[in-house]
Protein backbone atom coordinates (compact mmCIF):
# COMPACT_ATOMS: atom_id res chain seq x y z
CA UNK A 1 0.00 0.00 0.00
CA UNK A 2 2.84 2.40 0.82
CA UNK A 3 4.47 1.59 -2.53
CA UNK A 4 1.27 1.98 -4.52
CA UNK A 5 -0.27 5.01 -2.82
CA UNK A 6 2.60 6.71 -1.00
CA UNK A 7 3.13 6.40 2.75
CA UNK A 8 1.42 9.71 3.58
CA UNK A 9 -1.84 8.64 1.91
CA UNK A 10 -2.09 5.40 3.90
CA UNK A 11 -3.44 5.47 7.46
CA UNK A 12 -3.53 2.75 10.08
CA UNK A 13 -7.27 2.50 9.42
CA UNK A 14 -6.53 1.76 5.76
CA UNK A 15 -4.01 -0.90 6.80
CA UNK A 16 -6.44 -2.50 9.24
CA UNK A 17 -9.15 -2.58 6.57
CA UNK A 18 -6.79 -4.22 4.06
CA UNK A 19 -5.93 -6.85 6.68
CA UNK A 20 -9.63 -7.32 7.50
CA UNK A 21 -9.08 -6.54 11.17
CA UNK A 22 -10.22 -3.84 13.55
CA UNK A 23 -7.95 -0.81 14.15
CA UNK A 24 -7.79 -1.84 17.80
CA UNK A 25 -6.43 -5.25 16.86
CA UNK A 26 -3.78 -3.61 14.67
CA UNK A 27 -2.82 -1.29 17.56
CA UNK A 28 -2.24 -4.40 19.69
CA UNK A 29 0.69 -5.22 17.38
CA UNK A 30 1.79 -1.71 16.35
CA UNK A 31 1.05 1.42 18.38
CA UNK A 32 1.25 3.69 15.33
CA UNK A 33 2.26 3.88 11.69
CA UNK A 34 5.84 4.82 12.59
CA UNK A 35 6.29 1.41 14.20
CA UNK A 36 5.10 -0.30 11.02
CA UNK A 37 7.53 1.77 8.96
CA UNK A 38 10.36 0.95 11.37
CA UNK A 39 9.57 -2.76 11.02
CA UNK A 40 9.62 -2.50 7.22
CA UNK A 41 12.89 -0.58 7.37
CA UNK A 42 14.35 -3.40 9.45
CA UNK A 43 13.46 -5.87 6.70
CA UNK A 44 15.03 -3.61 4.06
CA UNK A 45 18.13 -3.11 6.20
CA UNK A 46 18.58 -6.85 6.65
CA UNK A 47 18.15 -7.47 2.92
CA UNK A 48 20.74 -4.86 1.95
CA UNK A 49 23.23 -6.02 4.59
CA UNK A 50 22.88 -9.59 3.31
CA UNK A 51 23.84 -8.79 -0.28
CA UNK A 52 26.47 -6.08 0.25
CA UNK A 53 29.15 -8.57 1.19
CA UNK A 54 32.43 -9.56 -0.39
CA UNK A 55 32.77 -13.35 -0.63
CA UNK A 56 35.45 -14.86 1.58
CA UNK A 57 38.27 -17.00 0.25
CA UNK A 58 37.91 -16.10 -3.42
CA UNK A 59 38.03 -13.16 -5.80
CA UNK A 60 34.93 -11.34 -6.98
CA UNK A 61 33.58 -12.37 -10.39
CA UNK A 62 31.38 -10.85 -13.07
CA UNK A 63 28.62 -13.17 -11.77
CA UNK A 64 28.99 -11.57 -8.33
CA UNK A 65 28.60 -8.17 -9.94
CA UNK A 66 25.40 -9.32 -11.66
CA UNK A 67 24.10 -10.59 -8.31
CA UNK A 68 24.80 -7.22 -6.67
CA UNK A 69 22.91 -5.45 -9.45
CA UNK A 70 19.89 -7.76 -9.28
CA UNK A 71 19.77 -7.41 -5.50
CA UNK A 72 19.98 -3.61 -5.71
CA UNK A 73 17.13 -3.58 -8.20
CA UNK A 74 14.99 -5.91 -6.04
CA UNK A 75 15.49 -3.67 -3.01
CA UNK A 76 14.72 -0.51 -4.95
CA UNK A 77 11.48 -2.01 -6.21
CA UNK A 78 10.28 -3.78 -3.07
CA UNK A 79 10.90 -0.80 -0.74
CA UNK A 80 10.48 2.10 -3.13
CA UNK A 81 8.22 3.98 -0.71
CA UNK A 82 11.13 4.27 1.77
CA UNK A 83 13.34 5.87 -0.85
CA UNK A 84 10.62 8.09 -2.27
CA UNK A 85 9.74 9.65 1.09
CA UNK A 86 13.02 9.11 2.93
CA UNK A 87 13.60 12.63 4.22
CA UNK A 88 10.01 12.93 5.46
CA UNK A 89 10.08 9.52 7.16
CA UNK A 90 13.33 10.27 8.97
CA UNK A 91 12.14 13.71 10.04
CA UNK A 92 9.10 12.10 11.68
CA UNK A 93 11.02 9.51 13.69
CA UNK A 94 14.35 10.40 15.34
CA UNK A 95 15.03 6.78 16.35
CA UNK A 96 14.59 5.68 12.74
CA UNK A 97 16.79 8.56 11.57
CA UNK A 98 19.58 7.41 13.87
CA UNK A 99 19.22 3.81 12.65
CA UNK A 100 19.33 5.03 9.07
CA UNK A 101 22.50 7.07 9.61
CA UNK A 102 24.32 4.03 10.97
CA UNK A 103 22.92 1.84 8.18
CA UNK A 104 23.86 4.33 5.47
CA UNK A 105 27.45 4.68 6.70
CA UNK A 106 27.74 0.91 6.91
CA UNK A 107 26.49 0.53 3.33
CA UNK A 108 29.05 3.03 2.03
CA UNK A 109 31.82 1.09 3.77
CA UNK A 110 30.49 -2.18 2.31
CA UNK A 111 30.39 -0.57 -1.12
CA UNK A 112 33.98 0.54 -0.72
CA UNK A 113 35.03 -3.05 0.05
CA UNK A 114 33.12 -4.31 -2.98
CA UNK A 115 34.77 -1.81 -5.30
CA UNK A 116 38.17 -2.69 -3.88
CA UNK A 117 37.29 -6.33 -4.52
CA UNK A 118 36.47 -5.50 -8.14
CA UNK A 119 39.89 -3.86 -8.44
CA UNK A 120 41.61 -6.85 -6.84
CA UNK A 121 39.77 -9.20 -9.22
CA UNK A 122 40.99 -7.27 -12.27
CA UNK A 123 37.51 -6.05 -13.24
CA UNK A 124 38.26 -2.38 -12.52
CA UNK A 125 41.59 -0.70 -13.28
CA UNK A 126 43.66 -0.21 -10.12
CA UNK A 127 45.33 3.03 -11.22
CA UNK A 128 42.11 4.82 -12.17
CA UNK A 129 39.67 3.55 -9.55
CA UNK A 130 38.86 5.28 -6.27
CA UNK A 131 36.73 2.75 -4.31
CA UNK A 132 35.52 5.29 -1.75
CA UNK A 133 34.40 7.78 -4.38
CA UNK A 134 32.54 5.07 -6.30
CA UNK A 135 30.91 3.78 -3.11
CA UNK A 136 29.65 7.25 -2.15
CA UNK A 137 28.43 8.03 -5.68
CA UNK A 138 26.69 4.65 -5.96
CA UNK A 139 24.94 5.10 -2.62
CA UNK A 140 23.76 8.57 -3.66
CA UNK A 141 22.45 7.18 -6.93
CA UNK A 142 20.66 4.24 -5.32
CA UNK A 143 19.06 6.18 -2.49
CA UNK A 144 18.21 9.23 -4.60
CA UNK A 145 17.01 7.50 -7.75
CA UNK A 146 13.35 7.09 -6.78
CA UNK A 147 13.15 10.73 -5.68
CA UNK A 148 14.75 11.81 -8.96
CA UNK A 149 12.17 9.87 -10.95
CA UNK A 150 9.26 11.28 -8.92
CA UNK A 151 10.44 14.91 -9.06
CA UNK A 152 12.02 15.08 -12.51
CA UNK A 153 10.90 12.30 -14.85
CA UNK A 154 7.29 11.45 -13.95
CA UNK A 155 4.78 14.03 -15.13
CA UNK A 156 2.45 13.80 -12.11
CA UNK A 157 2.34 12.26 -8.61
CA UNK A 158 -0.29 9.81 -9.89
CA UNK A 159 1.97 8.40 -12.59
CA UNK A 160 3.29 5.06 -11.33
CA UNK A 161 6.89 4.05 -11.04
CA UNK A 162 7.78 1.11 -13.25
CA UNK A 163 10.37 -1.66 -12.87
CA UNK A 164 11.98 -0.43 -16.08
CA UNK A 165 12.59 3.04 -14.67
CA UNK A 166 14.08 1.58 -11.50
CA UNK A 167 16.32 -0.69 -13.55
CA UNK A 168 17.65 2.44 -15.22
CA UNK A 169 18.93 3.45 -11.78
CA UNK A 170 21.05 0.30 -11.68
CA UNK A 171 22.32 1.20 -15.16
CA UNK A 172 23.42 4.59 -13.84
CA UNK A 173 25.45 2.90 -11.09
CA UNK A 174 27.27 0.67 -13.58
CA UNK A 175 27.68 3.38 -16.22
CA UNK A 176 29.95 5.41 -13.93
CA UNK A 177 32.47 2.54 -14.15
CA UNK A 178 32.75 2.45 -17.95
CA UNK A 179 36.03 4.35 -18.08
CA UNK A 180 37.48 2.23 -15.27
CA UNK A 181 36.92 -1.26 -16.72
CA UNK A 182 39.83 -3.46 -17.64
CA UNK A 183 39.80 -4.72 -21.21
CA UNK A 184 39.23 -8.29 -20.04
CA UNK A 185 36.07 -7.31 -18.14
CA UNK A 186 34.68 -4.77 -20.60
CA UNK A 187 32.61 -7.09 -22.88
CA UNK A 188 30.71 -8.73 -19.99
CA UNK A 189 30.03 -5.48 -18.14
CA UNK A 190 28.93 -3.67 -21.30
CA UNK A 191 26.48 -6.53 -21.94
CA UNK A 192 25.05 -5.90 -18.46
CA UNK A 193 24.68 -2.22 -19.27
CA UNK A 194 22.52 -3.08 -22.26
CA UNK A 195 20.30 -5.25 -20.07
CA UNK A 196 19.71 -2.45 -17.57
CA UNK A 197 19.25 0.44 -19.96
CA UNK A 198 15.77 1.95 -20.24
CA UNK A 199 14.84 5.32 -21.75
CA UNK A 200 13.83 7.97 -19.23
CA UNK A 201 11.23 9.59 -21.45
Amino acid sequence: MFNEQGERAVTTNHIAARLDMSPGNLYYHFRNKQQIIAELFGLYEGQVDAYLRVPEGRALTIEDKAHYLESIFAGLWEYRFLLRDLEHLLACDEALAQRYRIFSRRCVQSGKRIYQGLVDAGILCATRTDPEMLAVNSWLLMTGWVSFLCTTILDSPDQPLTPELLKRGVYQVVAQEQGLLTEAARPAVEAMLKDYFAPLS
